[in-house]
């Protein structure tokens, strides 16, 4: 503003100079508006990055895709989707439980006698029984390695010829360990997941039967090259199955960042690890290229690379959802958690006794999407943001809640499709408990030393899983690889 003074000197001066100071004033003017625009777009790109370090310090394994592992000791109170059951806690009529019991015929007997009375002390010992009490103790044998010596006779014949008699199949070294330590071995390290120097430590105090860690990784490796065929086997069978899910994770090869992938279906599952994540691993690994079934999976963008019919996983969108709402306050997103699960609950409720909703709950369900996503996008207008105005170049940038709005609307077949077929699951569960077992491995026995290791590792689990869910015993699945008869799951994977 001026001040009396300089208004009186301006037109005193005469018209030249009251313009030539009305320009400046106007470019004054222009200056200002143009420093209020360049405040105005710094405050909201300052807003927009406040309110995204809000929400990532907001997500927790409940409202994200996080593990649990990252909640520390603020862990999130728990709040459960799925309705509360009718049933009382604990074990249900009808259930059989794992009560220890007397067996009819136990290994040994120990007869504790009367000798005399406890009144009046007149010997007893000749009298028979009134009566017998039992009690029986479950117990452990000592264990030890048992040794079985194998003797091939030589005989001499009067033609000269010397003839010696041939040692079973597998009997090739003076000393040599069996089939039986061979599956303990693995069992330890590839299922139990013992560190190598705990599984020597095991292998004396329990057995007495002392093994270094060469010797051991020697017959980690045997297993491993045995199990070529049968895991072959199970990867076509994941292959050709109509439904599989998909899913991966970070580990640790000789200190350096890998990825390990799992396909998994009801009755098989298949690891591999690979330096990458994206589509060079995918192709690398060989199942998704050639696979025509459906692949359920968390809307990783190289997934949709291929092909075959695709699914997401909905659990990861209740996650979502949740932090939507909780974050954000938008009511949408709870409308859609309450849409979704009303629909699962409608597919479990059918299945029974039959295999599809009628059209017309189906429509109802797609009516009630669709007004929830309108719902969502009257919330979420895509208007240009001071950032983005006067910008062309690049898209616009979207927030969270608009980012799963589109996805939910642009691949709404992709994640109601366990609507449309009930052989589709309603998330990616199997995959991601397949993949949570690995994560155990790396928490308890750190990385791995070895590109081989990693290998051998991602194919013996492979062949572990595969027998744990066709209700084969982790040990007897092993044993059957050292006795030539490896398990393989029936051709029609589901």
């Amino acid at each position: 503003m001026l001040t009396r003074e300089e208004a009186l000197a301006i037109y005193h001066a005469g018209p030249p100079t009251v313009v030539r100071v009305l320009l400046e004033m106007d470019a004054r003017i222009h200056a200002l508006e143009q420093q209020v625009r360049d405040l105005t777009v710094r405050l909201d790109a300052s807003e927009q990055r406040v309110k995204h370090l809000e929400d990532q310090l907001a997500k927790n394994s409940r409202n994200s895709s996080k593990p649990p592992s990252t909640d520390g000791l603020q862990k999130p109170a728990p709040k459960s989707l799925r309705e509360k059951s009718a049933r009382p806690s604990g074990g249900q009529p009808g259930h059989a439980g794992k009560t220890l019991a007397m067996v009819e015929k136990p290994d040994r007997t120990e007869r504790h006698r009367v000798k005399r009375c406890e009144c009046c002390g007149r010997s007893l010992a000749a009298c028979p029984p009134d009566g017998i009490e039992k009690r029986q103790v479950h117990d452990l044998p000592p264990l030890r390695l048992i040794v079985t010596e194998h003797q091939a006779e030589i005989k001499f014949c009067a033609c000269g010829h010397t003839n010696k008699a041939a040692f079973p199949d597998g009997i090739n070294a003076p000393v040599q360990y069996g089939s039986g330590v061979k599956a303990a071995v693995v069992y330890l390290k590839n299922y139990q997941f013992l560190p190598y120097q705990r599984t020597c430590e095991l292998l004396g105090d329990f057995f007495g039967c002392p093994m270094s860690e060469g010797t051991l990784a020697n017959l980690i490796g045997e297993c491993h090259e045995r199990l070529e065929a049968p895991v072959q086997q199970i990867k076509e069978r994941i292959a050709q199955a109509p439904v599989a899910q998909f899913d991966e994770s970070g580990s640790r090869v000789e200190k350096r960042l890998w990825w390990l992938h799992a396909a998994s279906t009801a009755t098989a599952t298949y690891y591999d690890i690979h330096p990458k994540r994206g589509a060079q691993a995918l192709e690398a690994i060989g199942i998704l290229p050639d696979f025509l079934g459906r692949a359920i999976h968390d809307f990783w963008k190289p997934y949709f690379g291929y092909e075959c019919a695709h699914g997401l996983c909905n659990a990861h969108h209740l996650r979502e959802l949740i932090f939507v709402h909780e974050q954000h306050q938008q009511a949408w997103a709870d409308a859609m958690i309450d849409c979704l699960l009303d629909i699962k609950a409608a597919v479990a409720q059918s299945r029974p006794t039959t295999d599809h909703l009628t059209k017309a709950r189906i429509r109802d369900f797609e009516a009630r999407y669709q007004k929830i996503l309108d719902d969502g996008h009257a919330a979420n207008p895509l208007s240009a943001s001071p950032a983005h105005a006067g910008n062309k170049r690049g898209r616009r940038k979207k927030t969270k809640p608009r980012n799963l709005l589109d996805r939910l609307d642009e691949h709404r077949q992709e994640v109601l499709a366990f609507m449309y077929d009930f052989n589709v699951p309603f998330d990616n569960n199997l995959a991601e408990r397949d993949i949570r077992m690995m994560k155990v491995q790396q928490k308890i026995s750190g990385m791995f030393r070895s590109e081989a290791g990693a290998h051998a590792f991602c194919r013996i689990r492979s062949y572990i899983s595969t027998a744990r869910k066709n209700a084969l015993g982790a040990m007897d699945a092993i044993a059957r690889v050292f006795a030539g008869n490896p398990f393989v799951p029936i051709a029609n994977t589901t």
